[in-house]
């Protein structure tokens, strides 16, 4: 039977240390730490990423951001294998059974694609520990990584019925997946119940299981501009690294502003010429998650069951990078504060 683990003070505390480290460049499927520490020491972390993978400035670079810190405090090496648009359950059960194979312990999929996957791998392996975001996979030697999207999704969505001028917001999202659902559910009925009158555009750029949609930068420009030329003036995108090309294209209209996610996009040094179009970005920490369960390996006491990061514990949340919501920021603070006492009860589904 899974047991639900509380978030513990060390992962408020390393939230902080995870949260400074910067993202990388993008590299190749078989790049850092490509073999296992030769004297048994430290960590050997198993990586195994969504489609974009490492440098796609939002949600794989979250999860290497708190890879790249374990790896830091408790030595070792790091070995990243990255999916492709293409693949099938079978690529995805062979990258994490050659992670497995080759020693690699603790293994994170990053991302819900992962699920069927791990299910397999995880029992043929049960000496080793794996880690999924975005999904719930039963094991005896697995840790769901999971996030109240919905909550934070929500907070984007009050500031942008509280910043847009023209009365007409939008949403992109990569996939049409009950995963992105959540953002829009969450977004959507904070701009509605903000205000409304407000008009919400949404758009997908993929559907099922074709994941290019998070791995399109130009198909995240045309859906933005596609809304910005409709009189929309904030545009929330939930899309991996199709999200860029979104951030692109808002930046290209005077009084347009963006809303990034995963990471906090002003700060993510590819969008520097574009950060005074972000407005905010609502942060899911992946890299705390991530983090927390190769901790949890390397004292020998590995998380499992589903381990849930939510508004109240800091696990998604609006930044502030920019200074661009500090004139909202009461008013965010106040939804904030219903969603976590209750008062506000966040959808998941549109």
């Amino acid at each position: 039977m899974r047991r639900v683990a509380k978030l513990s003070a060390a992962c408020i505390a390393s939230a902080a240390l995870a949260l400074t480290a910067t993202a990388c460049g993008s590299t190749s499927s078989d790049n850092e730490g490509s073999s296992p520490s030769g004297d048994g020491k430290g960590v050997k972390i198993g990586l195994a990423f969504d489609v974009g993978g490492r440098g796609d400035r939002s949600f794989n670079d979250s999860a290497a951001r708190g890879a790249d810190q374990a790896k830091k405090e408790f030595s070792g090496d790091i070995k990243e294998l990255t999916a492709k648009t293409s693949d099938t359950e079978a690529d995805r059960e062979q990258r994490l059974s050659d992670l497995a194979e080759a020693g690699y312990n603790p293994i994170v999929g990053v991302g819900y694609a992962y699920a069927a996957s791990m299910t397999k791998v995880a029992a043929k392996y049960p000496k080793t520990s794996f880690g999924i975001v975005d999904s719930v996979v039963e094991g005896k030697n697995v840790d769901s990584i999971n996030f109240t999207e919905e909550q934070g999704s929500y907070l984007a969505g009050v500031a942008a019925a509280l910043k847009t001028k023209s009365k007409h917001v939008g949403f992109v999202g990569g996939v049409d997946v009950p995963l992105i659902k959540k953002f829009e559910a969450g977004y959507v009925q904070g701009v509605k119940d903000t205000n409304p009158k407000i008009k919400v555009d949404t758009q997908y750029l993929s559907h099922g299981s074709d994941t290019s949609g998070f791995a399109s930068p130009d198909k995240g420009k045309e859906a933005a501009q596609g809304m910005l030329d409709n009189g929309a003036d904030v545009i929330y995108t939930a899309a991996g690294s199709s999200g860029n090309g979104a951030i692109e294209a808002v930046a290209g209209k005077k009084g347009a502003w963006a809303i990034g996610v995963d990471s906090d996009q002003y700060n993510i040094p590819g969008l520097a010429k574009y950060k005074n179009s972000i407005l905010t970005s609502m942060v899911k920490n992946v890299d705390v998650g991530v983090y927390d369960f190769v901790k949890s390996v390397h004292e020998g006491k590995p998380l499992v069951g589903t381990n849930v990061y939510s508004l109240a514990k800091d696990g998604v949340k609006l930044s502030t990078s920019g200074g661009f919501i500090d004139d909202i920021q009461a008013k965010l603070d106040e939804a904030k504060k219903k969603i976590v006492d209750g008062s506000i009860k966040v959808k998941t589904a549109p």
